[in-house]
């Protein structure tokens, strides 16, 4: 019995021993075979690999005007491994002009894993970032008394306007989130962070380069290794040119001081972009520097979100000018002819319901209608499309076929524009309305959705792009504010034509209606100009003032521009939409204004819209909100990345109407 328990213990032994040994196998091969903190602590002794950062690409206007350029900046940067508290802090302080209490926290920062990942002692990490060459000069004299230290230089950002920040957008350091998404990035690169420079930022950033440097026993640089056969040059950025036209951008944001909303022009043939306003916005020259984070916290904090691009984020309702996709579909469908016509005895009177309209000639066919923006004649089309039961077999089927021709011409999704953060409105659907009205519902019921109004929204872009598509007579190509990349061909999604579901032959009638408003309709301020121009306005009802809205194309035949103009708050369409959508027309066709247009666009300017709620009652309660808002904002200051948080924010959805132009 005793020999059988000592050979028990013997394996046991032995087990132990085995298993201990193992243990200092697999540690030895960690770490000389897969750690890489010998080699770094090796490499770092013998070696200095210097990155060098590419140029990024510059931007131009669709005629050559430059938009955005580099200026070097320089960058200090420390080897922890070197550093080891050698240095005199209070004269290396003194040098770079910062508190002793700036350079301890910014040294925990960057030993911080939490705030700076992958943070290694052996390599450069980035300790003030954007120094001016002033600064850098100064810092250079002395840098020879601070080991670990060094200058890197590179470029930054330059915005050559105060304007079309909205499309350029800006650059920014990483986030850890950055860097985790791609490893191209370490900490202290930057990246675009929204508009164009967010978008392109592949295309932009160009190609890191690498210096090998030797170094001495007693870490001095003593050249190039092996003559810079290991070194690696750094590929600028590709340049972009975009489709914006500067002196139209321009024109556009003068005329939007004081207001809010958003001008959007699109090159019917192509799909270009020619302007994209958002208002308010803000100057794109104070997004760069070391004063870019206080400037940025300060936009994101603006209750009226500077920093929101209403052009492709905003969803409104579109008001009349979504008419005449009613009367393409329904001439199309069969629903009315041109010599159809409809009753309006100040508005739709139906079992009931009464939706109002404006003084005009009744019966009203349909091109009378377009120019006259009746609201009858529209609310008659989709009361006889959603209930003939001859045409289609259930409401349901009557709905998904006019939701059908809203996607085809380009309403409900994403259009799919170069930039970052576009929304997709809202068309609903029969679903949407068994859902909500259980199943029990009829053309009545959604009648309002026929003059823009109820559950539709648009984005400004959508509502261009429709401007565009009946330009065209029938189709529209992707909207996109880049017209070409260095060296590449453009985007095959942008090159391929959208054909709507509607007649060539119901666009031409659309056409008469709209060039018959700017000859006699509620757009004849249009016939003013030496072009023969086409128009819809739309008068938008929301919580308080409507909001005033245009939507034209010209010239009528071989059109140049298409262009949408929303003011929030801004009355009737006639009153700010049409005015501002004729100077932008005469600016971007004649590449100018006449004189008696120009003093009528400083006029524009100079009306002011509050941004406020404009009906009583709501003032204080604004306020309530605002001082609530406020203080959220003030505890949650420390936070980075509040634009992303302002961009998700879209505009308020407005209840359905009774009214509208």
């Amino acid at each position: 019995m005793s020999d059988y328990n000592l050979d028990k213990r013997r394996y046991v032994i032995g087990g132990v021993a085995i298993a201990i040994v193992v243990v200092y196998i697999i540690r030895l091969f960690t770490l000389q075979l897969l750690s890489d903190d010998y080699k770094k602590n090796a490499d770092s002794n013998a070696f200095l690999k210097k990155i060098e950062y590419p140029s990024r690409g510059a931007i131009s206007d669709r005629n050559g005007k430059l938009l955005v350029y580099n200026q070097p900046a320089y960058d200090i940067m420390v080897i922890m491994n070197e550093e080891s508290g050698r240095i005199d802090t209070t004269e290396f302080c003194q040098a770079l002009g910062i508190t002793k209490e700036f350079f301890i926290k910014r040294m925990n920062d960057i030993k911080d894993y939490s705030k700076n990942p992958g943070y290694s002692r052996y390599t450069q990490q980035i300790f003030m970032s954007q120094l001016s060459y002033e600064e850098f000069s100064r810092f250079r004299e002395k840098m020879f008394r601070f080991p670990g230290f060094y200058v890197q230089k590179r470029s930054i950002r330059q915005y050559q306007y105060g304007y079309a920040a909205h499309i350029l957008g800006d650059v920014a350091e990483v986030s850890p989130a950055d860097i985790e998404d791609d490893s191209y990035y370490q900490p202290g690169d930057y990246i675009g962070k929204l508009g164009v420079e967010k978008y392109y930022e592949k295309e932009l950033r160009g190609e890191k380069g690498v210096q090998v440097l030797l170094r001495d026993a007693r870490g001095r640089i003593q050249g190039q290794y092996q003559h810079g056969i290991y070194d690696r040059r750094p590929v600028a950025g590709k340049d972009l040119t975009l489709s914006i036209d500067a002196n139209l951008q321009a024109l556009g944001e003068r005329l939007l001081e004081g207001k809010m909303g958003s001008i959007v022009a699109i090159e019917p043939s192509t799909g270009e972009v020619l302007c994209m306003v958002s208002a308010p916005s803000y100057d794109p020259r104070i997004m760069v520097g070391r004063s870019r984070s206080k400037n940025h916290r300060l936009l994101s904090r603006d209750a009226w979100k500077p920093l929101l691009n209403r052009s492709i984020m905003g969803m409104y309702p579109p008001g009349s000018t979504f008419k005449t996709s009613q009367a393409l579909t329904y001439l199309t469908e069969g629903i009315v002819t041109p010599s159809t016509a409809f009753p309006c005895h100040r508005g739709f009177y139906c079992r009931g319901l009464h939706v109002g309209c404006h003084s005009h000639s009744s019966p009203i066919s349909l091109v009378e209608a377009i120019s006259t923006s009746c609201n009858a004649y529209f609310c008659w089309g989709l009361y006889y499309m959603i209930g003939s039961r001859a045409k289609y077999h259930t409401v349901e089927d009557a709905m998904n076929m006019w939701r059908d021709y809203m996607v085809s011409m380009g309403f409900g999704y994403k259009l799919g524009i170069d930039l970052p953060g576009e929304k997709r409105g809202m068309i609903p659907n029969a679903e949407y309305y068994d859902r909500n009205y259980h199943g029990s519902w009829n053309g009545l019921t959604i009648v309002s959705i026929s003059i823009g109004q109820g559950e539709v929204t648009l984005t400004p872009l959508q509502i261009a792009n429709l401007g565009a598509t009946i330009a065209n007579r029938g189709y529209f190509y992707t909207p996109h504010v880049v017209r070409k990349v260095e060296g590449e061909p453009l985007d095959d999604a942008f090159r391929h034509p959208h054909h709507t579901k509607a007649s060539r032959r119901a666009y031409d009638y659309v056409v008469a209606g709209m060039r018959s408003s700017a000859m006699r309709g509620t757009c004849k301020m249009l016939s003013r100009l030496p072009f023969e121009a086409c128009g819809k306005t739309g008068t938008a009802q929301n919580h308080g003032r409507d909001h005033s809205v245009f939507m034209g194309f010209a010239p009528m035949n071989k059109p140049k521009i298409a262009i949408a103009v929303y003011v929030e708050n801004g009355g009737w369409g006639a009153d700010f939409g049409v005015p501002i959508g004729s100077l932008m027309m005469e600016q971007y066709i004649n590449g100018h204004l006449s004189p008696s247009s120009e003093r009528e666009a400083a006029a524009m300017q100079a009306r002011r819209i509050g941004y406020g709620p404009r009906f009583p009652g709501q003032e204080k309660e604004k306020k309530a909100k605002m001082a609530a808002k406020t203080r959220k904002l003030k505890q949650k200051a420390s936070a980075e990345g509040q634009n992303a948080e302002a961009a998700k924010e879209s505009a308020a959805k407005p209840a359905e109407a009774k009214t509208s132009e």
